[in-house]
């Protein structure tokens, strides 16, 4: 099956099956599945995906261009090094049209992004930029920030609850009523300057 030359619609599940390296144009995806698929290094140009769900798929350094996403899933997937600001967002965002969970997201850029509601839940989101983002109300539960960038960045009402190893700088973020667990919320007085005594 070779979505880069059929037909330019789409509503079927796929599975097993290897696009890496691919170029996609131009092509729309309505309440597709796509189960074991490779997508590592392939491009999306001017795609639309809608009502779709990736599970157990790699689309590791896949480069979007110019495509759109609305309520799209990743389930435990590979999301290495995507750059999401080259996705087409809608000008008014009220729910994020994407979400994460039990995926790799690792490297990733949502800079300057309005993602409202997003959701990456029990994810691995090393080294991530975040920075003058809008992500408030998100679902940010038992997900690893290891390294990841937050900067002039709305996360009020964000649940953080199990999340780990996030960096926030509360006189550099938004974070009222955001949620953190009790312990790992220590690492917010990082930002204060100041020596916790056991």
């Amino acid at each position: 099956m070779n979505l880069a030359e059929k037909d330019e619609y789409w509503s079927d599940s796929f599975e097993g099956l290897d696009f890496s390296c691919t170029e996609i144009d131009s092509k729309e995806f309505d309440n597709c599945t796509f189960i074991n698929c490779d997508f590592s290094e392939a491009t999306f140009k001017r795609c639309n995906f809608s009502d779709c769900e990736f599970i157990n798929c790699n689309l590791s350094l896949v480069k979007i261009e110019y495509s759109k996403f609305s309520d799209v899933s990743f389930r435990e997937s590979k999301l290495i090094g995507i750059n999401w600001t080259k996705v087409a967002w809608p000008r008014l965002v009220f729910s994020a049209p994407i979400k994460f969970y039990k995926s790799i997201v690792n490297d990733c850029s949502f800079y300057g992004l309005s993602l409202p509601e997003v959701v990456l839940e029990e994810c691995k989101a090393h080294n991530v930029d975040f920075r003058e983002g809008d992500f408030s109300n998100a679902n940010f539960t038992y997900t690893d920030f290891t390294g990841s960038f937050f900067v002039k960045t709305n996360l009020s009402g964000a649940d953080f609850s199990e999340a780990t190893d996030y960096d926030i700088d509360i006189y550099q973020n938004e974070i009222k009523r955001a949620k953190f667990s009790r312990y790992e919320a220590i690492r917010l007085l990082d930002s204060l300057d100041v020596e916790l005594v056991d």
